[in-house]
């Protein structure tokens, strides 16, 4: 590590241990995984992961706080984009990032960064409806309506996730776009 610039090489370690644990996540629970396993199925010692994590669930929580950061980053710059671009940006970094999002929405992994994208996705959406609308960011229709929203577009990208991404990206935005104009136009009646 050059200063406060990983190597090439513990990125590819890391990458390395976040896809295998990804994988993992998809056969078992979170509490029954072990370092040894995770170890082994990464290709790696267990003092390599020692060095990167202090165990398990730290691990977890940084690929769920790095997901996060990303994400919100993605939501922060699309801003005044048509949604078809958000749409696009979002289905891009799934598909660059496909071992997280099998993760995410396995059977065997809590819900919380599923409900953690979930809010984030629906309080852009609520303000980018309430500012070309001119209603109040607290109108319960409004409210009611984007969360429909997001759990509909969340349900496409699970579904997406839980086939082993078989679709392409341009027909799940194909999908995507045609359930959401349908619902954006509840917006203005």
């Amino acid at each position: 590590m050059i200063g406060n610039v990983p190597s090439r090489r513990t990125l590819r370690t890391q990458a390395a241990i976040r896809n295998a644990f990804a994988e993992l996540l998809t056969e078992k629970e979170l509490h029954k995984i072990t370092v040894q396993e995770l170890a082994d199925r990464a290709d790696v010692g267990r003092a390599t992961f020692y060095k990167h994590y202090l165990d398990i669930y730290d691990l977890y929580e940084k690929i769920e706080s790095n997901t996060l950061t990303e994400i919100a980053a993605l939501v922060l710059n699309t801003g005044e984009e048509p949604v078809e671009d958000f749409f696009k940006k979002l289905l891009d970094y799934i598909s660059n990032n496909r071992a997280v999002f099998k993760m995410i929405f396995s059977p065997n992994i809590t819900a919380q960064l599923y409900v953690k994208l979930s809010g984030m996705i629906e309080g852009m959406f609520r303000q980018v409806e309430s500012e070309k609308t001119g209603r109040s960011v607290d109108d319960r229709r409004l409210e009611f309506i984007n969360g429909y929203r997001v759990q509909g577009c969340m349900s496409v990208i699970s579904k997406w996730a839980q086939n082993d991404f078989g679709d392409s990206t341009e027909d799940i935005l194909k999908t995507l776009l045609l359930l959401d104009n349908s619902i954006t136009k509840l917006l203005y009646t």
